[in-house]
């Protein structure tokens, strides 16, 4: 009993830091609106509670400010943050690897060809008010994973290391072509490679809908599966006498997880070292049960990469740094830890 108690005040500390951090965000720019004013004209957004708040002292511009530019990019760097955390939690528990992540089957780099192609050929495509970027670098991630998943045999159970090795294959490969189409499109590279280091600065509520959908089916599938994950973590035999069907569980973890980490990356370009340091530091404070390391993964990548996104928008203001460049900053010097202590 206590142990939940302190679990809960856990969770409690973590959805407070999620606000507070996103009050802070709506309210750092050009325009100062001030912490209240921002979340006066937030809550005045929202269907039922809006026509309860007092935004009359405000302009238009600052509601525009607010409504249309500050809150949906709040809301997709949240949204982006707590996918590729829960996917770096379910990809090290799948994979019993402490090193893995949400990119580690090679879903970038298919993500990060498709955009390309789409940047350098000039293609046209829209779906869902999603821009031709984004809906070919989804593309280029769910081919990537059917190329897995067919290379790797995962039809016929093939075990992790069959799996890791064919993404780590194709990732290498993708990357390459990526490399050689822009060698030969020296105008586009910038362009290409600041997708490539993420940001969210094309954020729009579209966007921050797609996402949100995508990600409530995917982490209902695990968590709902989460206790046959622990089992799985005990080992692929324990696993199995206790009755859990390993192959198809982890077939199922790695197609939903894929799809929502495809998702992310389609919105918001490739952002590394979130799923990695975010489900360390959960399973720190919660320990190795993922029921409770998925809902903590969400809140704390939610807050990570929000905070990250509001330095790298404010840092250089009027300019921009890619928000990847932040989460590598973090990511590295913490990866650098984790192999040190694994090889000691």
């Amino acid at each position: 009993m206590e142990k939940k108690k302190t679990y809960l005040y856990i969770y409690v500390c973590m959805a407070a830091l999620l606000f507070v951090g996103a009050a802070i965000s709506l309210s750092v720019g050009s325009a100062e609106i001030g912490i209240i004013g921002s979340i006066k004209l937030a809550l005045s957004g929202i269907p039922g509670i809006g026509q309860f708040v007092d935004i009359s002292a405000y302009s238009t511009m600052q509601r525009y400010i607010i409504l249309q530019v500050r809150l949906p990019r709040v809301l997709l760097a949240a949204l982006v943050g707590a996918g590729l955390s829960a996917a770096g939690g379910v990809f090290q528990g799948i994979f019993q690897n402490p090193l893995a992540d949400p990119h580690i089957l090679g879903v970038s780099s298919g993500a990060a060809l498709g955009a390309t192609i789409a940047i350098l050929f000039g293609v046209q495509v829209s779906v869902l008010g999603i821009g031709t970027i984004g809906v070919c670098a989804f593309i280029g991630a769910i081919l990537t994973i059917m190329l897995v998943y067919l290379i790797g045999g995962m039809k016929k159970g093939a075990n992790t290391i069959g799996i890791l090795l064919t993404g780590t294959a194709i990732s290498t490969l993708f990357s390459a072509v990526m490399s050689l189409l822009m060698s030969l499109n020296h105008d586009k590279i910038e362009q290409v490679y600041l997708w490539t280091m993420g940001s969210f600065s094309s954020a729009v509520w579209v966007k921050v809908c797609y996402v949100a959908i995508c990600e409530m089916i995917c982490l209902c599938v695990c968590i709902v599966l989460s206790k046959d994950l622990n089992l799985m973590a005990m080992g692929e035999e324990t696993a199995q006498s206790l009755g859990i069907e390993t192959a198809r569980i982890r077939r199922i973890l790695i197609l939903v997880v894929s799809v929502m980490v495809a998702a992310c990356v389609s919105v918001s370009g490739v952002i590394g070292f979130v799923g990695l340091v975010i489900p360390h530091i959960v399973r720190f404070l919660l320990g190795d049960d993922y029921r409770r390391i998925l809902p903590g993964a969400i809140l704390g990548g939610g807050f990570f990469l929000m905070i990250c996104d509001t330095l790298a928008r404010t840092v250089t203001a009027p300019g921009e740094l890619p928000v990847g460049v932040l989460t590598a900053i973090v990511g590295s010097p913490y990866l650098i830890l984790l192999i040190k202590k694994k090889l000691a």
